[in-house]
């Protein structure tokens, strides 16, 4: 299938050293985070590469006691974003190491 054993040999060398590679990234990945403000500065989410949020802050005039609903879709829009970005972060640093060959997420 793959011609012979030293080709063979040669593509799982490079196999592991991707996946080395890869791992280190997904580390510095980890460390990084992104930044998102909605509603004019109402909400700010800090989120990690790891998708956990860091920091979560809310004006003091975002808080209407009457419109609750209005800070719980800010709340949520914001944490949305905040895991797009990290999503896409992941997935341009990833294409770096993987040349472009758009593995699917599980895979790396």
């Amino acid at each position: 299938m793959f011609g012979n054993r030293a080709q063979m040999q040669s593509m799982m060398k490079k196999a592991r050293k991707m996946q080395e590679e890869m791992k280190k990234l997904q580390d510095k990945i980890k460390q990084k985070t992104v930044d998102v403000t909605v509603g004019g500065g109402a909400v700010s989410v800090i989120m990690n590469g790891d998708k956990q949020i860091t920091s979560l802050t809310i004006s003091k005039d975002a808080i209407d006691p009457n419109d609750a609903e209005m800070l719980e879709d800010l709340i949520a829009t914001a944490v949305n974003e905040a895991s797009r970005k990290v999503d896409d972060m992941v997935s341009e640093n990833m294409s770096k190491v993987t040349g472009g060959l758009g593995l699917p997420g599980g895979l790396f």
